[in-house]
């Protein structure tokens, strides 16, 4: 977890905030949460203490869980396909509006 440049100088004080998800991103608030519980407990506390938040933070960057569950969707899908269970127009129905 790399956090803090490895060389600090004005420079990176100015564009520290051009790698931000604060300008309309979709991570704003996960990425606030995990900054103010660095700033509570610094930098090397905590990488400990904000571990959870940091996960949150990642997983809201790269939606990698979201994806494994579409995958295991999908994979669902063609087996029941493939075992007849799905046929015809039943094979790709979208699921209703509100299901979810």
């Amino acid at each position: 977890m790399s956090i803090s440049p490895f060389l600090r100088n004005p420079f990176t004080d100015l564009t520290g905030g051009l790698v931000s998800h604060q300008m309309l991103g979709s991570c704003q608030k996960h990425e606030i949460r995990f900054m103010d519980c660095l700033e509570a407990y610094g930098l090397d506390r905590g990488k400990v203490k904000c571990v959870d938040l940091f996960e949150d933070f990642h997983e809201c960057q790269t939606k990698t869980k979201q994806f494994k569950r579409f995958m295991a969707m999908r994979k669902e899908r063609d087996r029941q396909i493939s075992e007849g269970k799905l046929k015809g127009d039943g094979q790709y129905l979208n699921p209703k509006v509100d299901s979810f």
